[in-house]
């Protein structure tokens, strides 16, 4: 999956599997991950709960940056951006970005990680049953 990748992008691509993982496995209601590709992107999905929304990974089109998408229209990245406005740089209301140098701050972006890993389970929690 990661082979197509430069050696640096793939180290870099490879550690944001990682803590997609290790965020599912510390988050509760979760359960394992499906790794898959969609849009020919390392895909993160919770097919076995239906707890969250997709997570992708790749390369960014132009440059040597690299990205972490969510769903365009579930809400999260403008969550994110209001819960760390000056920790990630974003692409509208789909993705943080990151340059190849960039150090990725780890326990903030996990933090997001986990609420979109989450993003259908928090939702029908809040949603008020028919009576």
């Amino acid at each position: 999956m990661f082979a197509d990748y430069p050696a640096a992008l793939r180290r870099k691509l490879i550690a944001l599997r990682e803590l997609i993982f290790k965020v599912a496995d510390a988050t509760d209601g979760v359960g394992r991950l499906t790794e898959t590709l969609k849009w020919g992107q390392p895909s993160y999905l919770t097919m076995e709960t239906g707890s969250g929304s997709t997570v992708r990974i790749d390369c960014l089109r132009k440059g040597d940056g690299y990205a972490i998408y969510f769903h365009c229209q579930s809400g999260l990245v403008d969550q994110f951006r209001r819960i760390y406005p000056k920790t990630f740089r974003y692409e509208g209301r789909r993705a943080i970005l990151f340059d190849a140098g960039d150090r990725v701050p780890a326990r903030a972006l996990g933090y997001c990680i986990g609420l979109a890993l989450t993003h259908h389970a928090r939702r029908k929690k809040v949603r008020p049953s028919a009576s």
